[in-house]
């Protein structure tokens, strides 16, 4: 069995909230204990409400399905798709979640045309590879509005630090890139992630001030986007 079909297999086994010992998981799904015991470790790492030790058991405490729904043939293309670039994404934790989830969209879907489970997995690119260090500590960056401090190689090849406050990553299909307050220029910038050669996580929070958001980059390019009126 593949470590991703046991992990599947687990959760449904702890669906129904109630205690289960790993020799009794491990009975169930034919592999030792200690191979269960790493699953649940890598489980409760993954953010999953998974409680328990060895010798206790484990436990589900919050329910994770979500409430049917039906997909039409365009909607499920846009779910893999949407996974197969996560999956692919160099983000080591997105990466493994995007698989697991994979995993569960195939067992209870249709196949793809292609009938190849592999070409979930179809996506490479050096500029996401590039990025792929820096994406977990900007991410958490962005979710606690923390400054960052960033060693650039701007489009001329010339090396530039800057202090930012970032505000939302965006994936272009080939490239990330990190919109940001830069506090040298006093305006929005957008970082290619894979030309940052360094980045400090300072752990500061960095001050809610008007015009300087995300509300308000999103506005900003929106009004970037509209035409030049003739004067």
């Amino acid at each position: 069995m593949r470590r991703t079909d046991r992990l599947f297999d687990l959760i449904q086994i702890l669906r129904d909230g109630r205690l289960h010992r790993a020799g009794e998981m491990a009975e169930k799904l034919g592999v030792s204990v200690r191979t269960i015991w790493r699953d649940m470790s890598t489980l409760m790492a993954s953010g999953l409400p998974v409680e328990g030790e060895r010798g206790v058991g484990y436990i589900l405490r919050a329910p994770i399905t979500l409430p049917p729904m039906i997909l039409t043939g365009a909607e499920l293309e846009a779910l893999r798709l949407g996974v197969r670039l996560v999956a692919e994404g160099e983000d080591p934790g997105l990466s493994r979640a995007a698989r697991l989830l994979a995993t569960k969209i195939a067992s209870v879907t249709p196949a793809p045309p292609e009938g190849d489970e592999d070409d979930l997995f179809l996506f490479t690119g050096q500029e996401a590879k590039r990025a792929a260090p820096h994406l977990p500590a900007i991410r958490k960056a962005v979710r606690q509005k923390e400054r960052l401090t960033i060693t650039y190689i701007d489009h001329d090849g010339r090396e530039t630090h800057r202090d930012i406050r970032p505000l939302q990553l965006e994936f272009w299909g080939k490239v990330w890139t990190l919109a940001a307050w830069c506090e040298a220029r006093g305006d929005f910038r957008a970082f290619r992630v894979d030309r940052i050669v360094a980045l400090d996580e300072t752990g500061e929070p960095y001050p809610q001030e008007p015009g300087r958001g995300p509300e308000d980059y999103r506005a900003h390019m929106d009004q970037e986007a509209k035409p030049v009126p003739d004067r």
